[in-house]
């Protein structure tokens, strides 16, 4: 998603987007098979399981069994150290959203500010961060990263749904496809709990309202 978002800054981005995708897919999807064999291999099913839903860290509790005490603390150390890689990723996506949504008049123009040194949009980044650091201090995982879920399925439907509208000349895949991505994240997105979804339609909605008054606006 965040290589599609940086499209602007990609050298040809009609021929490297696809492939840096696809190539990213791949990579991330042997991962998670590696992780996950030797976690249900060290621990079983039913103890995996039984730890996704107690703890926060459930890979933490599988490194344990294998009675090394170098494990636990080093999966504990590349969980935060992914985890500040998605905070880097996130900041680094959704200032790009925020700073092209001000630069045609959905968002604020102060977003617009780019720094004079590394021509980065600074104003949006700042804000992305007050946001993410003000959910963080929910307190509640769980809530934050349904939410999450919730918004990101949103995201993505929506970017489905402009590929479904893109012309013959425009498209380079089937219409087909991002058909299937479009209901797959629709259905996937409504799978958390009511009070989630029912906030993030609140959202939405808020937004679709500032949109039309924005576009009142620029149209006076």
């Amino acid at each position: 998603g965040r290589i599609a978002t940086l499209g602007e800054e990609i050298y040809e981005p009609r021929r490297n987007i696809p492939r840096a995708i696809i190539v990213t897919l791949l990579v991330s999807m042997a991962f998670y098979l590696a992780v996950g064999f030797v976690a249900v291999g060290a621990g079983g099913v039913e103890t995996l399981a039984a730890a996704t839903m107690q703890q926060a860290a459930p890979l933490e509790v599988i490194a344990a069994r294998f009675r090394l005490p170098a494990v636990a603390p080093l999966i504990a150390c590349g969980a935060v150290t992914a985890m500040l890689g998605v905070l880097l990723n996130l900041i680094l996506g959704l200032s790009r959203v925020a700073f092209a949504m001000a630069r045609r008049g959905d968002f604020p123009h102060g977003l617009c500010r780019m720094h004079a040194a590394n021509s980065t949009p600074y104003a949006a980044v700042i804000l992305v961060g007050l946001i993410i650091a003000g959910l963080a201090l929910l307190g509640n995982v769980k809530t934050t990263w349904s939410f999450s879920a919730f918004s990101v399925l949103i995201y993505y439907a929506i970017t489905n749904l402009a590929a479904v509208r893109l012309s013959a000349s425009e498209r380079l895949y089937p219409r087909f496809v991002p058909w299937c991505g479009l209901v797959s994240c629709l259905f996937l997105a409504f799978w958390v709990e009511p009070r989630i979804w029912m906030m993030g339609l609140c959202l939405i909605g808020l937004g679709w309202i500032w949109q039309r008054v924005a576009l009142g606006r620029r149209g006076k």
